[in-house]
């Protein structure tokens, strides 16, 4: 990575409540019928797209509401739609913005984008303008690095003559981790205490 390049990362806010659930629904046909996948197995995939899409209930001071658009907080579903509208947008879109903006280099986990980009052909205020014309229901935040370092996900990105790694807590990080034989669909109580490392 040559040293003027520039650390940023986005982040997609609300992203499951903003997914649209019918053009998404348009993209998973288009897809099955480009893959050219039977008809049994592309009329079964759109069904279960619909069970799970239309079923969304939350409560809110005791009462039930039903979800029109977007995907249900929680649902095992919503990260692979979230994500297969997603990969639809980047398809279409990442590879003209990463040529107009010198992004060197483009990481997205779930909702959280880590970008390299040369900032002596673009700024991080003109790449954020160009991700919220993506779509009109995503909508990114951007920060960028401070003293050569970023923050992304659980780890802190130094940039020196090379780029280093460390570990990153948030600052309301509370040293408590449930064991994974506590984790649903188990329903046991756990302490949390903090540990001094």
């Amino acid at each position: 990575m040559a040293p003027h390049f520039t650390l940023a990362s986005l982040d997609i806010t609300n992203l499951y409540s903003n997914i649209p659930v019918l053009e998404t629904k348009s993209i998973l046909k288009n897809t099955l019928e480009y893959h050219q996948r039977d008809p049994q197995t592309q009329k079964e995939l759109i069904m279960w797209y619909d069970v799970i899409t239309r079923h969304n209930y939350f409560t809110h001071n005791h009462d039930i509401i039903s979800q029109n658009d977007g995907l249900a907080m929680g649902a095992l579903s919503s990260g692979l739609i979230a994500d297969f509208f997603l990969q639809h947008t980047e398809n279409t879109h990442i590879a003209r913005l990463a040529h107009k903006h010198r992004i060197n280099d483009y990481f997205r986990y779930v909702d959280d984008i880590l970008l390299i980009f040369d900032p002596n052909h673009s700024d991080i205020q003109s790449i954020l303008r160009e991700f919220n014309a993506l779509h009109p229901d995503l909508h990114f935040t951007a920060e960028t690095e401070r003293d050569y370092t970023i923050n992304y996900l659980d780890i802190s990105i130094h940039k020196t003559h090379e780029l280093k790694t460390s570990t990153y807590r948030k600052p309301t990080f509370t040293h408590c981790i449930i064991p994974p034989h506590l984790q649903p669909p188990y329903t046991t109580q756990v302490r949390c205490c903090q540990i001094s490392i």
